[in-house]
């Protein structure tokens, strides 16, 4: 029976990456009822490129009945900066989100110069060879692109491998912060064990260099803008920014 709860304060919160396997109903439940048991108020679903219109309805419905509200989100890796274009042309106006993952220092540029992408990070794994730097985040403050970090890895890495995942995700976010780039913190997270409260994941951005408050903009009103914003835009009605379309009739000229 769908959840009608009022949204309150704590609801601002957004988690605007799950990784649901979407083939498979239970498992995109259970991770939605328990980002919205934790608190969110909205959450980004990560969708194949390809996906079929009903596998998204389906969980459109899943996020209406626990009183989520839902964002379509697509990920993508390119090789290089022209598989980025070609990608970009084909997603952009499917997609409520368009988060991009880099692997080379010509995709970390190429993404952080195009309108068209919403969310920059790096490859785990690849950090030791490529991040987010000045050359980027310069690009990214005159373009609106926010720096993505995913919080999960924080949780699953040990060791060694956390302590360099830690120190580098410290110097993206004070490249970041030098260019007034927006911070989205987001869990990454594929099943319900990997999710913790937004009070939780602020607490670990702490130990990554963003203060509280800084934390909390970067799990509820960062976030949240991006997808307004792509939300009117998508809007049948727009026509460029702070226009829009408000009725369609004969030439105003015509007598």
């Amino acid at each position: 029976m769908p959840n009608n709860r009022v949204i309150t304060m704590k609801s601002r919160f957004v988690d605007l990456h799950l990784r649901p396997p979407i083939d498979q109903t239970d498992s995109v439940r259970m991770l939605i009822e328990r980002s919205a048991e934790l608190g969110y108020g909205m959450v980004g679903v990560a969708f194949p490129a390809d996906v079929k219109r009903e596998h998204i309805e389906h969980v459109r419905k899943t996020c209406i009945d626990v009183g989520l509200d839902f964002t379509t989100r697509v990920n993508l890796t390119p090789k290089n900066g022209g598989e980025l274009l070609n990608a970009l042309k084909k997603v952009r106006g499917k997609f409520e989100v368009v988060a991009v993952s880099c692997r080379t220092k010509e995709v970390y540029i190429q993404a952080a110069k195009d309108r068209r992408v919403d969310l920059i990070s790096s490859v785990l794994g690849e950090y030791g060879r490529v991040f987010f730097s000045v050359s980027e985040a310069r690009l990214a403050s005159e373009k609106s692109a926010a720096l993505e970090i995913s919080l999960t890895p924080l949780l699953s890495l040990e060791g060694f491998r956390r302590i360099q995942f830690m120190s580098v995700l410290r110097r993206e976010i004070l490249v970041a912060g030098k260019f007034n780039v927006p911070i989205v913190l987001s869990s990454g997270a594929d099943n319900p064990r990997l999710l913790r409260k937004p009070d939780d994941y602020a607490f670990l951005a702490y130990l990554i260099g963003l203060d509280p408050r800084t934390a909390k903009l970067a799990l509820s009103t960062n976030p949240r803008s991006i997808v307004e914003r792509n939300r009117s835009k998508m809007d049948p009605k727009y026509v460029c920014p702070g226009a829009y379309l408000l009725k369609r009739g004969e030439d105003c000229w015509k007598r």
